[in-house]
């Protein structure tokens, strides 16, 4: 998202900006900024919102009952802080881990420790709040006693914001309808909102609490939400929840113009792809962002003053102050503009405080800023309006009126699935990263392994540590979990399970031989990315090169629109593997270290299977390499590939591919 704040900060002839503050011109509000982006989401969302300093606030549905996940850890939070503020609990306490206590989702005790170890109840808290760890969450609650959460929100006012059960343990559910209606837990987001602004005015539990809780929200681990589009360096209270159709985060986001406290809850999602672009996440993100965006978007009034800064602040007026002591000091101090004001920036305005005869503090006062008025506003100088005005700005010829559609997309290809013959192409040749696309070739590769030895696809992967840290798109399989060959592809091809592309790899690597570079490797994760590569030279692949099964950026890893669609026909002879690459969703059953057995859905990134007409293969996204997509179609018995690769959105690569089939299959 564009940062849509504008800085104005001039003092003496120049405005500076102000803490006093008018945030809504006429016909711009909050609500016409949040509510469009609410209608747009599929599936039902509750929202609150309230700048904390000005009480200015928004809410829509903010007294429904919504489903939690796992944002019912921070009322457990409140309850363990309340219990030992009245000493009926001792934070530093040691708690054991015992074998029956592990349950399977999110953290790190289930995987990482074994049985018998033993922490303070202070870290389980900080694992349940930094890492939303199922198992910490169960031993806190162990601790302080299922009901009690209920309790105490009752007794603050919040009677809709329970606790059912513990994590993955239905049997111990409190209100089994409510265990079915909400799972976990329930709230509501005004319900939600009161916890935060009690947290923020230090009176949720003590001052001392609640700076504790405060400090434990402070380093929740999910950046796929509220952090997701926030500018660098902003704080963030919070602590979020995923499930199935559910995605939440509630917290205090600390800006410059003052705190923001806002709850997003969502349900029924129609996208509940594990992704990080998830229709709720990517909800999240913008109502954090937009509300960010309002509360900072400054206009000064006549009576402002300016805004002191020292070593702390972040921000643009930061990056204000940052460019204008690079142009004020000889020789520049060449400060990174990044708007963060730590130790190097403290210096720097030391140092034009004795040039000036100051007093040395480090601190910008308003006496500080008239000194350094006028202030750089830009990056770059702005030009005189004659000059701008003068300026005669080239034009670029019409688009041909003849000739394939114009896409978004860098390259892409059209290829006969049979054959696997090159039809059309632009920039077909071009060597970039593929992202994703690269688990066609980790599919293949498996396959090929396997031959036709069907006991093979029914060997059973238990999953590594390496696998499980595997960062990125994930299966959501965890580390000791196993499941078949044959299951697992579709962790492979559904959610595009980057840890499911090292399992792989580490499995069937062992059968393979090493690189030619690395002769003596053990590493069957490298032996089996040589494998990829021979593979690539056996079908003629000469732009590709593999350095890892997932495609997650790394160099050389590389490949072509054209060598794309000549893997993708090589692969679509699979049926296999043209199988999991067309399932929509694949349920399957993993069988846990402990014996346990947990069921898991995977659900297609491609949203091209919702139309008719329109086959798999595989999907992919990253910075480096944009949205890429290899698709596979059929109209009046015409069987192509189509292969887009850097497409400027995820959407603009649907549209991209589906206006080159049409075009294509128009072609004589």
């Amino acid at each position: 998202m564009i940062r849509r704040m504008r800085l104005s900060v001039l003092f003496c002839g120049l405005m500076i900006l102000s803490q006093s503050v008018v945030w809504s011109a006429e016909g711009d509000t909050l609500d016409s900024k949040l509510l469009p982006i609410i209608r747009a989401h599929q599936g039902q969302v509750a929202v609150a919102v309230k700048h904390l300093k000005s009480g200015v606030a928004f809410e829509y549905r903010g007294t429904v009952p919504m489903p939690t996940a796992s944002l019912i850890k921070f009322p457990v939070m409140i309850e363990a802080y309340r219990q030992a503020h009245e000493t009926q609990l001792n934070l530093q306490k040691s708690i054991a881990l015992k074998a029956d206590d592990k349950v399977p989702g999110s953290g790190i005790l289930t995987t990482h420790f074994s049985p018998g170890m033993s922490l303070p109840l202070r870290d389980a808290i900080q694992l349940m709040i930094a890492f939303s760890d199922n198992t910490a969450t169960n031993m806190v609650i162990d601790q302080i006693g299922l009901p009690a959460t209920s309790e105490l929100m009752n007794r603050l006012g919040c009677p809709n914001t329970r606790l059912h059960a513990k994590v993955y343990k239905p049997e111990t559910s409190l209100a089994p309808d409510r265990s079915e209606q909400f799972g976990l837990g329930s709230t509501t987001s005004s319900e939600m909102l009161r916890l935060l602004e009690l947290l923020h005015r230090r009176e949720l539990v003590s001052p001392a609490a609640s700076d504790a809780m405060r400090a434990h929200l402070l380093t929740c681990e999910d950046r796929e939400k509220f952090a997701a589009d926030l500018p660098d360096g902003i704080k963030l209270a919070h602590k979020t929840g995923s499930v199935g159709a559910v995605r939440t985060d509630a917290g205090l986001l600390e800006t410059p113009s003052g705190t923001i406290a806002l709850c997003v809850l969502t349900s029924h999602n129609k996208d509940q792809r594990w992704v990080p672009e998830n229709a709720g996440n990517v909800l999240c993100a913008n109502i954090a962002r937009a509300a960010y965006d309002y509360f900072n978007n400054y206009e000064p009034t006549d009576d402002s003053d300016p805004q002191v800064l020292q070593v702390g602040a972040a921000g643009e007026l930061v990056e204000t102050l940052q460019r204008t002591l690079n142009a004020r000091l000889k020789p520049s101090p060449k400060l990174s503009v990044d708007g963060d004001f730590g130790t190097t920036t403290q210096n720097a305005v030391i140092r034009f405080q004795k040039d000036r005869n100051l007093a040395a503090t480090g601190i910008v006062t308003p006496e500080i800023w008239r000194a350094l008025a006028p202030l750089v506003l830009e990056a770059s100088p702005v030009p005189e309006p004659k000059i701008v005005n003068a300026e005669v700005l080239p034009r670029r010829p019409r688009d041909p009126v003849a000739g394939p559609p114009i896409v978004t997309a860098k390259a892409w290809s059209i290829g006969d699935q049979t054959t696997g013959q090159i039809l059309f192409q632009s920039d077909g040749d071009d060597r970039l990263p593929m992202a994703s696309t690269t688990k066609v070739m980790t599919a293949l590769v498996v396959l090929n392994l396997c031959g036709n030895d069907p006991k093979r696809l029914d060997e059973m992967i238990e999953f590594s540590h390496r696998a499980d840290r595997t960062g990125g798109t994930s299966s959501g399989i965890h580390a000791g979990e196993r499941v078949s060959v044959r299951e697992i592809l579709y962790g492979l091809m559904l959610p595009s399970g980057n840890d499911v592309a090292v399992a792989l790899a580490e499995h069937f690597g062992k059968r393979c031989a090493p690189p030619t570079d690395v002769p003596k490797t053990q590493d069957a994760l490298v032996k089996f990315v040589a494998e990829m590569n021979r593979t690539a030279d056996k079908l003629g692949l000469k732009n590709t090169r593999f350095a890892n099964p997932h495609g997650l950026p790394a160099k050389p890893h590389y490949s072509s629109a054209n060598d794309l669609a000549r893997l993708a026909a090589a692969a679509y002879k699979h049926p296999i593997l043209r199988d999991c690459a067309n399932a929509r969703q694949h349920g399957c059953q993993l069988l846990g270290p402990e014996g346990y057995h947990r069921n898991i859905v995977w659900k297609n990134t491609n949203e091209l299977l919702e139309m008719e007409g329109f086959q798999g293969l595989k999907t992919g996204t990253t910075n480096a390499a944009g949205s890429c997509l290899i698709s596979a179609g059929e109209y009046q018995n015409r069987k192509l590939i189509v292969v887009v690769l850097g497409a400027t959105s995820s959407d603009n690569r649907y549209l991209d591919t589906r206006n080159l089939f049409k075009w294509a299959w128009n072609q004589k």
